[in-house]
């Protein structure tokens, strides 16, 4: 049998990946979902700047977001490793219809803003779920050394429905108003319910354990510690939270600091804020499609921190950026890299972590090193208006490049992580059916 070439093998994967039924339906229903939650990326922080006029509030309701998706991140991997996650993925997707479409049906009699601060902050623990749950998932459609090449597919085609998603957003939201973009939203979610209704996943899903209610189950205390420990033994891992807890408390506000330079600074109306947000997610795109290839050259620790690295300077920049074509610039090269670095530390995760556990751990991850970041949209948008976005936007992308300067100097510079010695994994828990196992090929953050 003769060899591939690397050209061919390359032509060759795209080609199954492609074929592949349900990842192909699976990718379909999250592009679909993505286009509406683009619309209200940008309509929801609109409604509240064109009722209250104060960025403040914007920040506030972003943090109030925040501590939903952290508490619920607590739980939601023991929910997720319990539950059949096809059925908790579609779940997800219809209370997530009914919370949006409160919105615009609301805001027909008036503006609600007391509305955003119960809905925002539901929809958001529910997202939560759902987006532990994806994790999980992805594992189940794809072989281990596909995963890395999967994530970057799936957020590329992502990413490039966001491109299309904002720019719709703030026409609609010109036209219509941003409550009217909201609904938009809320359709998604029905129809990524559709989709994935017709997904089927092979191997462990979660439905094992939902069938042995016989078996006793660990303790809930030992369950939730279950993610973190894993994580603690696992030194690429370890480091990686802590350097991201500090990453998302100065990078989670950054939607809202854009939008406010782009009105209140320079004086530009909602289109050009879709614009912005459209252009940006061109910079997702050309991440996720070359976090793959990146990675299998230059390894995980190069491209990781480069990526971090690249996106202080972005950030440093985009508050002084006197044109609207230049903040698109900055924000496209900022979520580009934002891309691969979050691609490849969650391709890390599913790689390493057994999948009797991967929901805990995704969860423990995720809920460690969010935790701060609500409070760091706080006050980036309260410091934002008091002092301005330029210097705030600098001081911030400074602290991001030393984030990266950091990590070289813990075990996230290593090249090949997914190629060392699994870690223990600790003890199964009952009705898991499964040994601790540990996928040793390549393949979130």
């Amino acid at each position: 049998m003769s060899e591939l070439t690397g050209d061919e093998s390359v032509s060759a994967r795209s080609r199954s990946l492609w074929r592949e039924r349900d990842f192909g339906v699976f990718w379909a229903a999250q592009t679909l979902s993505v286009v509406g939650d683009s619309f209200a990326l940008v309509a929801l922080p609109l409604l509240v700047l064109h009722a209250t006029g104060s960025v403040a509030q914007m920040g506030l309701l972003t943090g109030a977001a925040g501590v939903a998706a952290v508490g619920t991140g607590v739980f939601a991997g023991i929910v997720v490793d319990r539950l059949d996650r096809r059925k908790l993925l579609i779940a997800c997707d219809l209370v997530r219809l009914v919370l949006y479409a409160l919105i615009p049906l609301a805001w027909a009699f008036g503006p609600q803003i007391w509305l955003l601060y119960v809905v925002l902050p539901l929809a958001e623990a529910v997202g939560m779920f759902f987006s532990v749950t994806y994790v999980t998932v992805v594992r189940a459609l794809v072989p281990g050394d596909r995963i890395t090449e999967a994530n970057g597919r799936l957020n590329a085609t992502a990413a490039a429905a966001g491109v299309v998603g904002p720019l719709l957003a703030g026409v609609v939201a010109a036209w219509l108003g941003p409550a009217a973009a909201v609904a938009v939203d809320a359709a998604s979610f029905g129809v990524s319910a559709a989709c994935l209704a017709f997904v089927r996943f092979t191997g462990r899903t979660g439905s094992e354990d939902a069938r042995s209610p016989a078996q006793p189950r660990e303790p809930l205390r030992k369950e939730l510690a279950a993610g973190v420990s894993f994580l603690r033994s696992h030194p690429v891992l370890r480091s990686l939270t802590i350097l991201l807890s500090v990453f998302s408390f100065l990078t989670l506000g950054l939607n809202d600091l854009i939008i406010y330079h782009l009105k209140h600074d320079l004086g530009q109306g909602d289109g050009a804020v879709g614009t912005v947000f459209a252009v940006g997610a061109l910079g997702t795109v050309l991440g996720a499609l070359f976090v793959a290839p990146i990675r299998h050259r230059l390894g995980f620790g190069v491209t990781w921190t480069g990526g971090v690295a690249v996106c202080g300077l972005a950030l440093a920049a985009v508050g002084s950026a006197g044109s609207t074509a230049g903040i698109a610039a900055l924000t496209a090269v900022f979520l580009g890299c934002v891309s691969v670095s979050g691609t490849c530390s969650m391709s890390l995760r599913q790689e390493v972590t057994p999948d009797h556990l991967l929901g805990r751990v995704t969860s423990a991850f995720w809920t460690i090193h969010y935790s701060a970041a609500p409070i760091g949209a706080a006050v980036l948008t309260w410091a934002a208006q008091r002092y301005g976005t330029g210097p705030v936007c600098f001081l911030a992308g400074v602290c991001c490049l030393l984030v990266a300067v950091l990590a070289l100097f813990t075990p996230v510079r290593t090249r090949r992580p997914e190629q060392a010695r699994p870690v223990a994994a600790g003890p199964v828990p009952s009705g898991s059916g499964q040994a601790p196992t540990h996928s040793g090929s390549c393949r979130d953050d």
